[in-house]
């Protein structure tokens, strides 16, 4: 994994769809690996736990660039 300056950096130069398409694609993957281990056939555990944490760094920039365009009317 990159380091978590990195990977924030490239984040935030993404557009939203961007952002909503990585994080779909990364959901899809944490459920193919969360199906894996309920089998007993993932041998790599640690990356249920990457994948998670990058799904909310998606989000958090996510919501940040949703306030922003909305002029943080969600509050």
């Amino acid at each position: 994994m990159k380091g978590k300056a990195l990977f924030m950096k490239e984040l935030t130069e993404k557009t939203i769809k961007e952002l909503v398409q990585m994080r779909q694609k990364l959901k899809r993957e944490l459920y193919d690996l969360k199906m894996k281990n309920a089998i007993k056939g993932l041998k790599e555990t640690h990356k249920l736990w990457d994948l998670k944490i990058k799904i909310a760094r998606i989000n958090t920039v996510l919501t940040r660039k949703i306030q922003e365009n909305n002029g943080d009317h969600m509050k």
